[in-house]
């Protein structure tokens, strides 16, 4: 009987405690390293660092991902960093220029985020030096967001889910605008588009058709008219298997002919390094879902791919800054002082444009690990 009663103590006992346990789990594990590794094509290189004050966590990444959609960022909680880099549309916008809180226009087009981890400066003008120092720029923006980060701390530290989910990536309730930018940072490092036709290729497990073919090769051949190779001319500025040329400080910033000295509006880098010979340059953003991510260049003043083509075919303006790469390249055999053309035929833009289409990632845009997790 003594023994019954010793066991069925035991028994309430156990049941007592563990109950408490679950009614009082712990609330801040340690946060779990992010296997972004396994995410990462070997074809895309190791030409990316991932900042030793910002690992990569999966609490980080699922925080930075609340927050890229939370409108609380903005100043009258309409807008978040989504409203302007949209899924479908390979996380670019697809207005011209995105309007801000206030109603006002901003001046440039909202290019696309996808494979961020690759790049080193970030805007079309190159003026965040990294994801971190770009996430806040937007919030504090009087055009775009427009609020204070004192403003943004203090919402998300009254809500019913930041504090915890802070201390979940960063072992602290404290919010900081620090760790704002470091959780949506986690989170675009995440954004990357490898699943193309493109990409098949690449693995050899997809066989190019032969206009698919001619615009590979016309895409990354610069011409040279003296030796008979016919070239697109893409390729110098939209390097490697990542379209980008943003790898190395400021080399993947180009003027591509879109006006002469005296029509400019942006003056582009310049604007950042205050050098005259950066007037008119701007970041060559990676060309992955290009086809998705219309209108197209800094200030979206093409609709579509056929005029991005006629452009760099026929319609180069003459400037100061004019990249080198481009003043003289032609597929003929032309005098200086001749207007700068490619001389493409339509069979060539017809296949640089088939080309363009292999660059579509249809997993990339419905991927729901990147969709809005308030839906």
């Amino acid at each position: 009987m003594k023994f019954l009663k010793y066991i069925l103590f035991l028994s309430f006992f156990s049941f007592v405690f563990f109950s408490c346990e679950e009614e009082n789990p712990e609330v801040d594990p340690k946060p779990v390293f992010y296997d972004l590794e396994s995410e990462l094509p070997f074809y895309f290189g190791k030409n990316y660092e991932i900042p030793e004050d910002n690992p990569m966590t999966v609490q980080g990444v699922e925080l930075g991902r609340m927050l890229f959609y939370e409108k609380k960022l903005s100043g009258n909680n309409t807008q978040a960093c989504a409203s302007c880099h949209q899924q479908k549309n390979a996380f670019s916008d697809s207005n011209r220029f995105s309007e801000g809180i206030d109603g006002i226009e901003g001046k440039r087009n909202s290019m696309s985020i996808a494979n961020l981890l690759w790049n080193q400066k970030f805007f079309w003008d190159g003026r965040a030096n990294s994801l971190e120092e770009q996430a806040l720029i937007p919030i504090q923006d009087p055009i775009e967001m427009h609020q204070s980060l004192d403003e943004v701390v203090a919402k998300l530290q009254s809500s019913d889910i930041y504090p915890s989910k802070f201390k979940a990536a960063f072992e602290s309730e404290i919010i900081t605008a620090e760790n704002i930018a470091k959780a949506i940072a986690q989170f675009e490092r995440t954004l990357i588009s490898s699943n193309s036709k493109y990409d098949l290729y690449l693995k050899g497990e997809y066989d190019l058709t032969p206009q698919e073919q001619l615009g590979l090769d016309l895409f990354f051949t610069h011409p040279v008219p003296q030796a008979g190779l016919r070239g697109g001319n893409c390729g110098d500025c939209h390097t490697n298997v990542l379209t980008s040329g943003d790898l190395n400080e400021f080399d993947g910033f180009h003027n591509n002919g879109l006006d002469e000295d005296n029509s400019m509006q942006d003056k582009g880098l310049c604007n950042v390094t205050e050098k005259d010979f950066d007037q008119a340059k701007f970041k060559a953003p990676t060309l992955r879902n290009i086809a998705l991510t219309a209108p197209y260049m800094h200030d979206g003043r093409f609709n579509s791919l056929e005029e991005v083509l006629d452009h760099y075919d026929l319609h180069i303006k003459k400037s100061t800054t004019l990249d080198p790469l481009i003043r003289e390249a032609s597929n003929e055999l032309t005098l200086p002082e001749d207007p700068i053309k490619l001389f493409l035929t339509n069979e060539e833009k017809a296949a640089i444009k088939a080309f363009l289409h292999l660059l579509t990632d249809d997993q990339f845009i419905n991927d729901p690990r990147f969709s809005d997790p308030f839906k």
